[in-house]
C-alpha cells in the first residue's frame, strides 16, 4: 500500500486539499477543491492530468470550513484506493515571530497560533479551522504547519521595522510578509532553470488575487511589499494595496466608517473590482471594452512597477524578474507591460517566449532575464510535511 500526504490549503471561502506521494518529488496524486462555502458548496476533483474525477453539491446551511473538512475527509474510502495517508499539511498564513519554519501540531502550538488570529482576521481564523476538524475525526494522523510568513524572517532587521514607537514594534507591530510557501518553492527552481541565479539578485512577481513582490539574493528574502498584513503593497483582485493612511483617518472622521467598515473596503472592495467596477478578475478585464477596465489593469502594473524600482533598490541592482501565480503565469498581456516598464532595468522581452509562458522570456541579450515558472505551495507543504515526519520518527 503506498503512502501519501494530505495537502490543506484553506481559504476564506475555499478549502484546496491535495494527496501527494509521501517522497519526493511529492508529485500530486489527485487535487481536489471545495469552494462556495457559506454561499453554494461545490467539490470538484481531478486527477494528476487534470481529470474531473468526482464532483459534489451541499446545501450552504450549516456547511462551514469544519463542515468542509469533515466532508474532505469522508472522501477517504472513494478516492485513496491503495494509498494510506500518513500525514496532514496545513498551510497556515500567520507564524508571527515565534515560528521561522514548519511545526508539527501540539495543543501549544494551536494556543500560539490562535492568539495570531487578530494579525490576519481574513485568513487565520480558516486555516486554523481543518486543523481542529481533523484532530477531532483523526486525532492518530500527525499535522504539521506551514507558514507564509516563515520564509521573510531572513530579512534584514530594518526591512522588517515600522518608523513607530520602539514599544509598538516589541509589541508585534511590523513588516512580517506573505506568499512565503510560494516564494520558497520558486527558490528551489531557480538552480534547475539557469545555476547562476542561484546566486543572483532575483524579483519574483507573484500575481494573482492575491499580489505581492520578493527581493531575493541566493534564494533568500531580503524585502517583500507585504508587510503587517496581507492586504499592503500591490494591488489586487479586491485588496487595495498599499495606501496612505491618512486615507483612513480621513474616512473614519468624514464617513463615520469604524475598522470593520474599513476592512471590507480594503480586503473586498477594493482593487481590480474597485477600481473597475466591473470584476476582480483579470480574464474578464483583458476581454473588457469598458475603459474602467482599462484604467484597472493599467493601475495593476503601474503600482507593479513602482514595487519593482523598491525592490531593485534593496537588492543593490535586479538580475532576473521572475513571474508567477495565476496572473504571472498566465496573462502575457500583463508579463509584457511590466517587462516593457523594466526596460530601463535592462529586460528586454522575447514576444513569441512570452506568448508561450513558460521558462525564460526574455531575450538571450537581455541584461535582466525574464521568466515564467509555475508555483506549487503544496508541493512545499508536502515536503516539509515528510521532513517533519522523518525528524518526529528518530
Amino acid at each position: 500500500m503506498d503512502d501519501c500526504l494530505i495537502v490543506v490549503n484553506a481559504g476564506s471561502s475555499s478549502i484546496k486539499f491535495a494527496l501527494h506521494s509521501a517522497a519526493p518529488p511529492f508529485d500530486a496524486r489527485l487535487r481536489g477543491l471545495i469552494e462556495g462555502i457559506g454561499t453554494a458548496p461545490h467539490l470538484r476533483l481531478r486527477d494528476a492530468a487534470g481529470a474531473t474525477k468526482l464532483e459534489r453539491h451541499w446545501p450552504k446551511e450549516g456547511f462551514d470550513h469544519a463542515a468542509a473538512t469533515r466532508a474532505m475527509l469522508a472522501l477517504g474510502p472513494e478516492v485513496m484506493a491503495g494509498m494510506t495517508a500518513r500525514a496532514v499539511g496545513h498551510r497556515v498564513v500567520h507564524g508571527g515571530v515565534e515560528f521561522t519554519g514548519p511545526v508539527l501540531v501540539r495543543p501549544a502550538v494551536m494556543t500560539s497560533l490562535e492568539a495570531l488570529c487578530p494579525l490576519a482576521p481574513l485568513h487565520q481564523p480558516h486555516n486554523l479551522a481543518p486543523i481542529r476538524a481533523v484532530a477531532g475525526l483523526a486525532p492518530e494522523l500527525p499535522q504539521v504547519a506551514c507558514f507564509d510568513t516563515a520564509f521573510h524572517r531572513t530579512q534584514p532587521e530594518i526591512a522588517q521595522s515600522f518608523a513607530l514607537p520602539r514599544a509598538l514594534t516589541e509589541s508585534g507591530i511590523r513588516r512580517y510578509g506573505f506568499h512565503g510557501l510560494s516564494y520558497e518553492f520558486i527558490a528551489g527552481r531557480l538552480p534547475a532553470l539557469d545555476p547562476a541565479l542561484a546566486e543572483q539578485r532575483v524579483v519574483v512577481a507573484h500575481l494573482g488575487n492575491g499580489a505581492s513582490l520578493c527581493a531575493m539574493q541566493r534564494g533568500r528574502s531580503v524585502a517583500s511589499t507585504m508587510g503587517f498584513t496581507a492586504v499592503d503593497g500591490l494591488m489586487m483582485g479586491t485588496r487595495s494595496g498599499a495606501i496612505d493612511p491618512g486615507v483612513l483617518i480621513h474616512l473614519m472622521d468624514t464617513r463615520g466608517m469604524d475598522a470593520r467598515a474599513l476592512e471590507g473596503l480594503l480586503y473586498r472592495q477594493s482593487g481590480l473590482l474597485g477600481v473597475s467596477g466591473l470584476s476582480s478578475d483579470m480574464r474578464t478585464l483583458r476581454g473588457s471594452d469598458d475603459p474602467r477596465a482599462a484604467q484597472a489593469t493599467a493601475l495593476f502594473v503601474y503600482r507593479i512597477l513602482r514595487e519593482t524600482g523598491s525592490m531593485a533598490a534593496a537588492l543593490g541592482g535586479i538580475d532576473a524578474l521572475v513571474f508567477t501565480g495565476g496572473i504571472g503565469e498566465n496573462d502575457a498581456a500583463t508579463r509584457a507591460e511590466v517587462a516593457a516598464g523594466c526596460a530601463w532595468l535592462g529586460l528586454a522581452l522575447d514576444q513569441e517566449r512570452n506568448r508561450a509562458g513558460r521558462g525564460r522570456i526574455s531575450k538571450d541579450r537581455s541584461a535582466v532575464s525574464a521568466w515564467v515558472v509555475p508555483t506549487d505551495e503544496e508541493a512545499t507543504i508536502a515536503g516539509h510535511t515528510a521532513a517533519l515526519l522523518r525528524e518526529a520518527s528518530r
